[in-house]
């Protein structure tokens, strides 16, 4: 039985970063107001004219090829989970492949919001499971900079920019990618969206001027949608595969908000110092977070650890992935 497991993990974050401190002095708030409700402290920023998800994606990329020793030319599929794509089309996955030099590999983007990444993770999965594909690359990436409005002080604390990558490759050993249950609920588009930008709201001088560009989220609804579903189902893959909070070494949430982080915990029994958190240092990097916490957590990680991945995302989508991980990363 091939299975299809994590060999290596790097992430990016931009140099620039944006305190609470600073957002004070942009919209009606403060650091412990902040701090108090989602647990962020500060947020990384991509600056710079012409820069887009891509330039946070290839750093990562470039660091896991290095890391695992191998060439981008060995790379069979590149996948890369964005709602902020350096342009409508082509894909973003398709010009990180050109600028690393992934001349063999074909690719693709996928848009789950938040979820992003672990929709990529369990297609590239199948594709591993499949036996055609060796190595494959899962990138979770996004500039939120580039559709927050900072004057709009519900959304513009909570997200930074920020990414990172995994590489998967098969295995016959008892570890590797061992379930999942993903989900999603379109009803939830009212709730959190981006207005305009698309077919349905091409861009025009008026939406521009309407700011209808930006992300829009009504907070309330879209924090107890998903305390109740990122727990639910992390809880429900733990009871498929008879899993107590024992078994589990690391739970590796979305970094949306820390009162979720720790509803999630709870309802599956586990304390907090097996819980993976950096949402103080990044925010919420959307699809990035879960590779983001996985390359900061990986000189913890141990050869055989049981892993839940947790999302939740706008559209609503929501899922998680159980998966034992595959090597004794270096301290």
């Amino acid at each position: 039985m091939i299975r299809a497991a994590i060999t290596a993990v790097q992430g990016y974050v931009p140099d620039d970063v944006l305190t609470n401190f600073d957002l004070e002095k942009m919209v009606d708030t403060n650091d412990e107001w902040i701090r108090t409700r989602t647990g962020i402290e500060e947020r990384h920023i991509l600056k710079g004219e012409g820069k887009g998800a891509s330039d946070i994606a290839i750093p990562a990329v470039e660091g896991l090829l290095k890391k695992r020793g191998i060439k981008a030319s060995e790379i069979d599929l590149l996948i890369c989970a964005t709602v902020t794509g350096d342009y409508v089309f082509p894909a973003t996955a398709n010009i990180i492949c050109d600028k690393i030099g992934a001349v063999n590999a074909w690719s693709y983007d996928i848009s789950a919001a938040c979820s992003g990444f672990l929709y990529a993770l369990e297609t590239g999965r199948r594709f591993i499971e499949s036996g055609q594909y060796k190595k494959v690359v899962i990138i979770g990436v996004d500039k939120m900079s580039s559709i927050i409005d900072y004057t709009d002080r519900a959304t513009c604390i909570i997200f930074g920019d920020g990414g990172g990558a995994i590489l998967l490759e098969p295995t016959t050993e008892d570890v590797g990618i061992i379930d999942s249950i993903l989900k999603s609920d379109g009803s939830g588009f009212e709730y959190l969206h981006q207005k305009a930008g698309g077919s349905v709201l091409p861009p025009s001088r008026e939406t521009v001027d309407q700011r209808l560009h930006y992300v829009y989220q009504e907070g309330t609804t879209v924090f107890k949608f998903a305390v109740t579903n990122m727990a639910e189902v992390s809880y429900q893959l733990m009871e498929r595969n008879h899993l107590t909070g024992d078994d589990i070494a690391w739970l590796v949430p979305h970094q949306a908000n820390k009162r979720i982080i720790d509803a999630t915990a709870n309802r599956m029994g586990l304390p907090a110092e097996r819980v993976m958190l950096n949402i103080q240092r990044y925010g919420n990097t959307t699809a990035g977070t879960l590779p983001l916490c996985l390359s900061d957590y990986e000189s913890k990680l141990k050869k055989g650890d049981n892993l839940i991945l947790a999302a939740f995302g706008g559209g609503f989508t929501w899922g998680a992935i159980y998966l034992k991980w595959a090597y004794d990363s270096p301290a």
